[in-house]
């Protein structure tokens, strides 16, 4: 218990750290950059950076589409947004699964990958290897967390040992997920009854829970929300009018599960706010993007915090 009190007393202490809360930074944009090659399929990402900084922080940013659909401009709002900022976003395509085809634990792996290149690359990027989080939503979010907590396990590190960054550690420092799917098994649930001629669960993993509860169990982040685990930072972003991902079985259960781990968390709720709105632009008038970004600033700051002495600006290029 007094642990617990702990890590939330060094959060507060941390409270109101450095934060630019309006446009500090040019943004330079480097698009399509290589980060891994993975069964004769290259994939790619969007970097999206400070120009005047020589090692910003930066996230990995993984897009949702419930594992079917989707690409890296769905953070073209949201890159911008955070380099004009101080923090560096490298949105990165990954395996897609298509009609008889799932991509578990395929889409794991690529984006482990991407967090070991941002790490081995960080001086070429002109980001800090030692301060990487990810961020992702929908689908995307359950692979962010599930690499920000279970990246190291042996059912997610065991393929792709001839990649170039493979050795590279692939732990994170934070990540913030927006309406993220947590439990598969609790998701499966819900499609079977709000859409059940679209189980996204079943395309993504291949089977159903009749088949294998152990894949459930093995994909779901709420598994691996223990206290051995308890490094990263988690930040949980939801709608409290979500149809699509159910916010009382997804993103509160995951956040009990974290605190109970001790983890260092917080959470940001937009009320009678629904589904699909990460990639929507700042500007639109009542967009919940406009309402997070100071929110989500704030929360970037704490947990980059203890090493922001390590920032240094950077050569025009």
């Amino acid at each position: 218990m007094k642990n617990c009190f702990l890590r939330v007393a060094l959060a507060l202490a941390f409270f109101g750290a450095w934060l630019p809360t309006a446009s500090a930074f040019e943004v330079v944009i480097r698009r399509n950059i290589e980060y891994v090659v993975h069964d004769n399929i290259k994939l790619r990402g969007d970097l999206y950076r400070p120009r005047e900084l020589r090692s910003a922080p930066v996230l990995v940013a993984v897009h949702g589409g419930a594992w079917q659909e989707g690409t890296p401009a769905f953070y073209r709002h949201w890159g911008p947004y955070l380099a004009s900022r101080g923090y560096a976003v490298f949105a990165v395509h990954y395996r897609l699964a298509q009609a008889g085809k799932p991509s578990y634990p395929a889409a794991v792996y690529d984006i482990r990958s991407a967090v070991q290149f941002v790490r081995a690359k960080a001086s070429s990027l002109n980001v800090d290897p030692e301060r990487i989080g990810l961020m992702g939503d929908d689908a995307g979010a359950q692979l962010a967390t599930l690499v920000a907590l279970a990246g190291a396990e042996p059912q997610f590190s065991k393929e792709y040992r001839n990649d170039p960054n493979a050795a590279t550690p692939v732990d994170v420092k934070a990540a913030a997920v927006f309406y993220g799917i947590f439990d598969m098994q609790a998701q499966w649930t819900h499609d079977q009854i709000f859409r059940p001629r679209d189980q996204i669960a079943e395309k993504f993993l291949g089977v159903s829970p009749m088949q294998s509860r152990q894949k459930y169990f093995e994909a779901s982040p709420i598994g691996y929300a223990t206290a051995d685990k308890n490094k990263p930072w988690i930040n949980v972003i939801y709608g409290t009018s979500d149809e699509v991902v159910d916010a009382g079985t997804q993103s509160l259960s995951f956040l009990t599960a974290l605190k109970q781990a001790q983890f260092i968390v917080q959470k940001i709720e937009i009320p009678n706010v629904g589904h699909y709105w990460v990639s929507d632009p700042f500007t639109d008038p009542g967009s919940p993007n406009e309402y997070i970004g100071p929110r989500l600033l704030r929360f970037l700051g704490d947990a980059f915090a203890t090493d922001r002495e390590k920032e240094s600006p950077a050569e025009s290029q």
